[in-house]
C-alpha cells in the first residue's frame, strides 16, 4: 500500500506539563511502524538522534480541537495523549489526515490478525451427545482440569457476546450509510434543508466515526481475549487446589493467593503475595487501616541525620554508572545503587513535609481570605526543610505499586481554648502506579475541617553531574466549613554534585490560589548559577483580587524568611527562621501491627541492613522487591488484569481519595 512507501515529518508545537506551555518539537510518523515519533529541537541534526518518545497510532484517536484551527490531539489505546498544534489549519489537516491514515491501516491490520466471529446464525451449534459428554467429566476428575473446564465455558460465553456486538454494529453500519445517502441526494443550496447543512455534516461524521471506533476497540478487545486464553491453554501451575471454584476471576485469585511473602529470604524464582485488593473499588470501600490506639512516638532507625558521605569505594560504582547515562536520560527505569538510598520511602517523605501542624492548623484558624492565604504561604515554605533528613542528599525507596503509608500528629488546639483536648491530624499515601511511578496522599483534621489531598508523578532526569526530579502533579486543601480550595505545586528538586558530596536544592516556579477569595501567590524557588549566588534562596508575591501586592517574601527555604506585608500596619515585616521551629513527631503503627504492603513493613529488611551498613544484603532484599514486583506486572499483563488500588480512584488527570472529608456528613 502507499501508506507504506513514505513517512510524513515537520514541526509542530507540543504542550508540554514540566514546562507549563507549548514547546516546538520535531514529530515523525513512522508509517511502517505505525509510531509517531518526537525529537527535541537542540540540535540541528535531529534525525540522527534517538527520539526523546513515542506512541503507538493503532487503535488510537486523532481529534483536531473546536477551540482553533491549528490544535489537535492524538489519543492512544494505551491512555497517552499528545496535544499538539501546527501553525495553521492547512498544516494540521494534513497531520490530521495521515495521521488517521496510519492509525486505521495498523488497527484493520490487528483486526485482520485477528478476524471477528461470524454471526452465530453461521456457527455450528450441534450440541454433544450425552455419552460424550459422560466421557469428558469422567476424563476431567482432577480439580485443576475442571476449573479450566469452568474458564473454557466462561469463554465460549464471551464469544457470544462478540458475536452479538459484532451483529448489532453491522446494523448501525447500514443504517448509518443509509442516512448518509439520503443526506447526499439533499439539494446543496435553496431556502429548506441542504446536503450543506452544518448540523447534518455533523452528524454524518460524528456517525461515522463513532461506529468506525466501535469497530477498533471490539476487534482490540478480540485480540486481548485471545492473548488471555492462550495463556491459559498453555498451563497452570499444579498443585492448586480448585475445588470450590466457581468462575474464572475466582480461580485466578486462588492462584495469586497461594504466592509466598515479598519479604522471605529464600533465594528461589521471587514469587509475592499481590498487593492490590481483589474488590472492585466502586462496590466496597477498604476499612482504614489507621489505628490510633496503636500508634506510638517514630522510631529512631528511620531517621537519616547521621548519614555519611560516600565512601571512596562507591565512587568507582557511580563512575562507572555515569558512564552508562546520557544527558537528558528519564531515570525512571534505571536502577540506582542501593548506597545512595535513605531509610524511609518516598510516600514517607511526603509525610515529613507535614512536620509543622501547627503552623498547617492556623490556616483554618485565620480570620479573613487575606490573612489564610498568609498562614498557606507561611505552611507550605516551612514545609520543606522539614522533609529534607541530614545535609547529605539520598534518595528515598521507590514505593513499590499498592505500597501504602500512614501516620497521624497530634496538636493542643490552643484556638479553641481547651489545651488539654489534642487535635489530630492523620495521613495516608498509596502507591497507585508503576509507569508512570505516582503517589497518592491525603491529609485530613476534621476537627478543623481541613482536608489535602495531592498526586505526585515523579519524573528523573540525568543532567551530567547532577538528577533533576521533576514533581508532576497537583494539591488542593480543602476547608470545608468555608467552602474555600487552594490548589498548588511542588517544586523541581536537584541533587548536586553527585560524584564529590551530594546536596539538595529545590527550583522552578509554583503557585497557589484560591478561586473562591481571588487570592493568588507566585513563589519562586531559585537555583544557584555557576558562578555567585546564594543557595536555596525563594522569592515570593502574594496578590489580592484586585492583581494588588499583599505581601512579598524573600529568603532561604531552609533558613530565614522574611515576610513584608503591604496593608498590615505599613509595611510590617515578620521573620520566621526555619531551623528554630519545633519539628512535630508523627506517631506510627510499629511493625508487628502493620500489614504486609505497609511502607515500613515491606522494606523492614532494607532499612536494617542499612543501618548496620550491610550494602550487600541491603541490595539483595532490595532486588528481592523489585524482582517481585516485575513478576507481578508480567503476571497481570498476561491475565489481562489491571491493578486495583485501595484508597485512591483516578479521576481525569488526578487521583482522588475515595473518602474525602468533604464528601462526608461531620457534626463539627
Amino acid at each position: 500500500m502507499r501508506i507504506m512507501q513514505s513517512s510524513h515529518e515537520g514541526q509542530l508545537s507540543k504542550y508540554t506539563n514540566v514546562m507549563k506551555g507549548w514547546q516546538p518539537r520535531w514529530f515523525i510518523i513512522n508509517s511502517e511502524l505505525g509510531t509517531l515519533e518526537y525529537f527535541v529541537l537542540n540540535e540541528d541534526n535531529n534525525k540522527k538522534r534517538r527520539p526523546k518518545a513515542n506512541i503507538h497510532l493503532e487503535g488510537a484517536v486523532i481529534s483536531p480541537s473546536d477551540e482553533d484551527s491549528q490544535t489537535f490531539t492524538v489519543n492512544s489505546a494505551n491512555g497517552d495523549m499528545y496535544k499538539l498544534r501546527a501553525t495553521d489549519a492547512k498544516e494540521r489537516q494534513q497531520w490530521v489526515n495521515k495521521l488517521r491514515s496510519v492509525a486505521e491501516y495498523h488497527t484493520l491490520l490487528t483486526a485482520h490478525k485477528n478476524p471477528p466471529l461470524p454471526p452465530r446464525e453461521q456457527r455450528s451449534t450441534t450440541p454433544m451427545p450425552t455419552p460424550a459428554a459422560n466421557y469428558y467429566q469422567q476424563e476431567f476428575q482432577s480439580t485443576l482440569l475442571r476449573a479450566q473446564q469452568r474458564v473454557m465455558y466462561n469463554n465460549s460465553s464471551v464469544y457470544d457476546a462478540f458475536s452479538s456486538v459484532r451483529e448489532f454494529l453491522i446494523r448501525c453500519e447500514y443504517n448509518q450509510q443509509a442516512l448518509a445517502r439520503e443526506i447526499e441526494l439533499l439539494p446543496s443550496s435553496g431556502s429548506n434543508l441542504t446536503c450543506l447543512d452544518s448540523d447534518l455534516l455533523l452528524l454524518k461524521a460524528a456517525s461515522q466515526a463513532t461506529i468506525l471506533c466501535m469497530e477498533q476497540c471490539l476487534s482490540i478487545l478480540q485480540q486481548q481475549q485471545h492473548q488471555a486464553n492462550s495463556y491459559m491453554q498453555t498451563g497452570v501451575p499444579g498443585g492448586i487446589a480448585t475445588e470450590l471454584i466457581q468462575d474464572r476471576s475466582q480461580f485466578i485469585n486462588t492462584l495469586t493467593d497461594l504466592k509466598i511473602n515479598p519479604l522471605s529470604t529464600t533465594p528461589i524464582q521471587p514469587q509475592c503475595k499481590p498487593l492490590s485488593t481483589q474488590v472492585e473499588p466502586s462496590l466496597k470501600i477498604p476499612e482504614p487501616v489507621i489505628n490510633s490506639d496503636d500508634e506510638i512516638a517514630d522510631d529512631e532507625i528511620y531517621s537519616d541525620s547521621d548519614m555519611d558521605c560516600a565512601e571512596d569505594d562507591h565512587k568507582s560504582v557511580i563512575l562507572h554508572l555515569l558512564s552508562q547515562l546520557k544527558l537528558g536520560m528519564d531515570l525512571t527505569r534505571v536502577v540506582l545503587p542501593t548506597f545512595i538510598l535513605e531509610r524511609r520511602s518516598l510516600l514517607e517523605m511526603f509525610a515529613d513535609f507535614m512536620g509543622h501542624p501547627d503552623i498547617f492548623l492556623k490556616i483554618a484558624d485565620a480570620g479573613s481570605p487575606e490573612l489564610r492565604m498568609f498562614a498557606m504561604v507561611e505552611w507550605y515554605l516551612t514545609s520543606f526543610h522539614v522533609g529534607r533528613k541530614g545535609s547529605v542528599a539520598k534518595k528515598p525507596y521507590n514505593p513499590i505499586i499498592g505500597e501504602t503509608f500512614s501516620c497521624s500528629w497530634k496538636v493542643s488546639n490552643e484556638s479553641a481554648g481547651d489545651i488539654d483536648y489534642p487535635v489530630k491530624i492523620t495521613y495516608l499515601a498509596e502507591q497507585v502506579s508503576h509507569h508512570p511511578p505516582v503517589s497518592a496522599f491525603y491529609v485530613e483534621c476534621p476537627e478543623k475541617g481541613m482536608c489535602l489531598n495531592a498526586h505526585v508523578w515523579t519524573k528523573s532526569k540525568f543532567m551530567g553531574m547532577s538528577i533533576g526530579v521533576n514533581m508532576i502533579g497537583e494539591a488542593i486543601l480543602y476547608l470545608t466549613k468555608l467552602e474555600e480550595e487552594y490548589v498548588f505545586q511542588l517544586p523541581s528538586a536537584f541533587a548536586r554534585s553527585i560524584l564529590t558530596v551530594p546536596w539538595v536544592e529545590l527550583g522552578g516556579k509554583v503557585t497557589i490560589s484560591c478561586t473562591k477569595t481571588g487570592y493568588t501567590t507566585v513563589i519562586i524557588f531559585h537555583t544557584k548559577p555557576f558562578y555567585g549566588g546564594k543557595l536555596h534562596r525563594i522569592t515570593a508575591e502574594i496578590k489580592n483580587p484586585q492583581n494588588n501586592i499583599v505581601c512579598r517574601i524573600q529568603g532561604e527555604w531552609n533558613g530565614v524568611l522574611e515576610f513584608i506585608y503591604s496593608d498590615i500596619s505599613q509595611g510590617e515585616t515578620k521573620v520566621i527562621d526555619t531551623n528554630k521551629l519545633s519539628v512535630a513527631t508523627k506517631l506510627v503503627r510499629p511493625l508487628d501491627k502493620q500489614a504486609d504492603f505497609e511502607s515500613r513493613k515491606l522494606w523492614q529488611l532494607v532499612t536494617e541492613c542499612l543501618k548496620k551498613g550491610d550494602i550487600e544484603s541491603a541490595t539483595d532484599h532490595k532486588r528481592l522487591l523489585e524482582d517481585c514486583q516485575r513478576a507481578e506486572e508480567r503476571e497481570r499483563l498476561q491475565l489481562n488484569q489491571s491493578f486495583i488500588n485501595r484508597y485512591f480512584s483516578p479521576k481525569d488527570d488526578a487521583w482522588v481519595y475515595r473518602d474525602l472529608l468533604i464528601k462526608r456528613k461531620i457534626a463539627y
